[in-house]
C-alpha cells in the first residue's frame, strides 16, 4: 500500500510537465530567432525592443518554474521513497516471471524522466535567456553611453559658440561705450573751447579715447568675473 501510494503521488508531477511542455517548446523555438536578430540589430530602439522581449520570455519561464518547483521536488522525493520500499521488500527474481520492481520501473520511470527533463529544460533556458539578456543589456548601455557622449559634445560646442558670441558682444559693447564716452568728452571739450578755454577738442578727444577704451574694458572684465564667481 505504501509503494502504491508513493507511486501515485510521484506521478502527480507528470500533468505539470505536460502543461509546461508547449510553453517550453515555444520559448526554445523563439530564442534562436531572437539571437539571430541580435546579430543584425542596430539602433537603440530595436535593441530595447529585443531586450523587452527577452525579459518577457524570462519572466514567463521563471513563473512556470516557480509554480512547478514544489511539484517536481515532491516527484523526486516520492520516487526515492518508492525505490526504498522496493528495496526493503527484498524481492527475489523468479525465472519466467516479471518482478514487481521491473513492472513499476516500466510504469514509473518514463514519468519521472519526463519531470526531470522538464526541470532541466527550464534551467537551461533560464541560463540562456539570462546570458542573452546580459549581452543585449550591455549593448544598450554602450549605445546610451555613446548618445550621452554625443550629447555632451554637442553641449560643449554650444558652450564654445555662446562663449564666442559673448566675447563678440563684449567687444562690441566696449567699442560702443568707448565711442559714447569719447563723444561726451568731445562735447565737453567743445563747450570748454567755446567758453574760452585754450584746448583743442579734436586733440583732447584723441587723448581721451585710449583711456576710455582701457577703462571700459576693465569694467566689463570685472563684471564678467563677478558673474562667473556667482555662477560657480
Amino acid at each position: 500500500m505504501e509503494v502504491e501510494t508513493y507511486r501515485t503521488l510521484a506521478l502527480l508531477g507528470l500533468p505539470e510537465a505536460h502543461r509546461l511542455g508547449p510553453a517550453l517548446r515555444r520559448i526554445e523555438a523563439e530564442l534562436p530567432r531572437l539571437m539571430d536578430k541580435m546579430q543584425t540589430s542596430d539602433g537603440l530602439e530595436t535593441n530595447r525592443a529585443l531586450l523587452d522581449r527577452l525579459t518577457a520570455l524570462a519572466a514567463e519561464l521563471e513563473t512556470g518554474a516557480a509554480e512547478s518547483l514544489f511539484r517536481f521536488g515532491a516527484t523526486r522525493a516520492y520516487d526515492e521513497l518508492v525505490r526504498l520500499r522496493l528495496e526493503a521488500i527484498g524481492e527475489r527474481p523468479i525465472p519466467g516471471l516479471s518482478s514487481w520492481s521491473a513492472f513499476l520501473a516500466r510504469r514509473l520511470a518514463p514519468a519521472i524522466r519526463t519531470c526531470i527533463s522538464t526541470e532541466e529544460r527550464q534551467a537551461n533556458l533560464s541560463s540562456k535567456l539570462a546570458r542573452a539578456a546580459d549581452l543585449l543589456r550591455t549593448r544598450v548601455e554602450i549605445e546610451v553611453q555613446n548618445q550621452n557622449r554625443d550629447l555632451l559634445h554637442t553641449m560643449n560646442e554650444r558652450g564654445r559658440v555662446q562663449l564666442r558670441l559673448q566675447q563678440t558682444v563684449e567687444g562690441l559693447s566696449v567699442a560702443a561705450i568707448s565711442y559714447y564716452v569719447a563723444s561726451l568728452a568731445h562735447l565737453v571739450l567743445e563747450g570748454a573751447h567755446g567758453a574760452g578755454v585754450h584746448v583743442d577738442p579734436a586733440l583732447g578727444t584723441a587723448v581721451v579715447v585710449p583711456f576710455a577704451l582701457v577703462g571700459v574694458a576693465w569694467v566689463v572684465r570685472c563684471i564678467r568675473r563677478s558673474h562667473g564667481d556667482v555662477h560657480s
